[in-house]
């Protein structure tokens, strides 16, 4: 599912127009990227948690040469999923 299916699902499910769900959306994903952002993580009770995470500086290898490399520290984002959704997934 993408984006405008996703908006589209909720206008429906919602009784939206098509526009002001897509709105919602992008407001919902706006606040949750600033969030993050900011550190801070967001939990949706039964549905998982949006946190930063930290990955420190490491060597991998060049798939080609074989080379060893250094990978530079970064931030990223990662999902733990909540009850509700686990089971959802896993009946």
């Amino acid at each position: 599912m993408r984006k405008p299916d996703l908006a589209a699902a909720i206008a429906e499910k919602a009784d939206l127009t098509k526009e002001q769900a897509n709105r919602v959306l992008n407001a919902v994903l706006e606040e949750i990227t600033q969030a993050l952002h900011r550190k801070d993580s967001v939990t949706l009770v039964g549905f998982g948690t949006f946190i930063q995470r930290h990955r420190g500086a490491r060597t991998g290898q060049n798939p080609q040469t074989g080379q060893p490399v250094t990978i530079k520290a970064s931030n990223t984002v990662a999902f733990k999923p909540g009850k509700f959704l686990k089971d959802s997934v896993n009946p």
